[in-house]
């Protein structure tokens, strides 16, 4: 499959920027209210801190079957209808926020909320991988990866400090204009699908016949090229899940609240400042340059946090988490999309945030349970000491071979792969 449509133009086209925008928004969304939907389970519901808990991994797992579905359908069904349907559900089902008579009915909303939240952010994922020139692509995904990077980062600073001026209803409200926006850009996004000659070629009996072979694999929802990839990417989000779930109450008996609410500003700011020029490495020298030391950025992060007395330690640490988590969720992810043909970018990159996100989710449960045993510090010591054991795993699985290509290597498979 050519890459004509991607290739030779350049990067900073208006579609780049407004899909980037689009994903900037829906991640927006979801992180502000992660960060406050167990303490509306608890005070509102009345839950108890294991239900509340279950509010914020039901998001998960509804997150996990949409892009299963998506990944595979995302083709045929065509990127931009899926974005659309992604955005309407995730609209309707903010606005079922504001209607929570009992914990069940969160559960639903949170499940469904989940599923709008994979649906479209699959969808402007793989969107983008279509714009990006093949020759720019680390460069291109790195920049689009500041949009992801950017509002885990704002998000719950922007959660907290609403729920502690405003109230829920006005933070559901706000959420549901910012999908709202989303919907409106969506109009204007104009892009070429490139698989439009492969749907055309649907006639062909050799096609049609590996088209009704594949239903039935695996393969058509989970790509097995990136597997190893998406296995580090797991124990990665892991790793980070800790920060995410632990941060705020550890920071309470550190008497380290005001640094730990600046910890995701400076975590957000070093993205920004370094994403640019890893792109360029990414794209010059290959990724082996760039993830193996955002591997031993992340463990220094998390010991950091674990022996943090003072603000500034805690601030440091924010910079090496930055450097390590934030690194590998944009360059995985260019990784993912340099490792198949265009037409199995969908399924790739869905695969990818599969794996983030389950990390993500299972993270907290299976370190909250470690909780009654070791501290809080101790907790963010075993998930440095993660992290190293990622830098190993990249290593065999994936960095001692194909990752040694150089940036020309690359561009070669790429230009080979479509």
């Amino acid at each position: 499959m050519s890459s004509d449509a991607s290739d030779g133009k350049s990067l900073w086209t208006a579609a780049f920027m407004l899909d980037t925008v689009i994903n900037w928004i829906i991640f927006l969304v979801y992180y502000i209210l992660v960060v406050i939907i167990t303490l509306v389970a608890k005070d509102q519901l009345g839950a108890s801190m294991s239900e509340a808990g279950l509010a914020t991994g039901i998001f998960i797992i509804g997150t996990l079957f949409a892009r299963m579905w998506a990944g595979h359908c995302v083709e045929p069904f065509g990127y931009k209808r899926t974005l659309y349907l992604g955005l309407f559900i995730y609209l309707f089902t903010s606005i079922a926020y504001l209607w929570l008579p009992n914990l069940w009915t969160l559960y639903a909303v949170r499940f469904l909320n989940g599923a709008g939240y994979g649906i479209a952010s699959t969808a402007t994922s793989t969107i983008v991988a279509t714009i990006i020139p093949a020759s720019q692509r680390g460069r291109g995904i790195n920049y689009y990866g500041l949009s992801t990077s950017l509002a885990a980062a704002i998000g719950p600073f922007i959660g907290m400090l609403l729920m502690t001026l405003t109230s829920f209803t006005f933070i559901v409200w706000f959420c549901i204009g910012l999908v709202v926006f989303c919907l409106l850009g969506t109009v204007f996004l104009r892009f070429k699908q490139p698989v439009a000659k492969l749907m055309k070629e649907v006639e062909d009996e050799e096609l049609a016949e590996v088209k009704t072979e594949k239903k039935f694999k695996i393969s058509d929802y989970l790509e097995p090229a990136v597997s190893s990839i998406c296995i580090v990417g797991f124990f990665v989000a892991f790793a980070y899940s800790g920060v995410l779930a632990f941060l705020a109450d550890y920071s309470r008996q550190l008497n380290l609240v005001t640094a730990a609410t600046f910890f995701f500003v400076v975590y957000a700011g070093i993205i920004t400042l370094t994403r640019p020029l890893l792109g360029i490495l990414f794209d010059r020298r290959g990724e082996n340059p760039v993830l193996y030391p955002c591997f031993i950025c992340l463990a220094i992060g998390l010991y950091l946090i674990a022996i943090a007395h003072v603000s500034w330690v805690l601030l440091v640490s924010a910079i090496f988490v930055g450097l390590g988590y934030g690194t590998y969720m944009s360059n995985g992810q260019a990784v993912c999309i340099k490792l198949v043909p265009v037409e199995r970018v969908g399924v790739a990159t869905s695969t990818y945030f599969i794996a983030l996100d389950l990390g993500l989710g299972v993270g907290p449960y299976i370190l909250g349970f470690l909780r009654p045993a070791f501290s809080f510090s101790d907790i963010f010591a075993i998930t440095a000491v993660i992290a190293l054991v990622c830098f190993f795993m990249y290593h065999f699985m994936y960095g001692r071979t194909t990752g040694r290509q150089n940036g020309a290597e690359a561009r070669r498979l790429t230009k080979q792969q479509h």
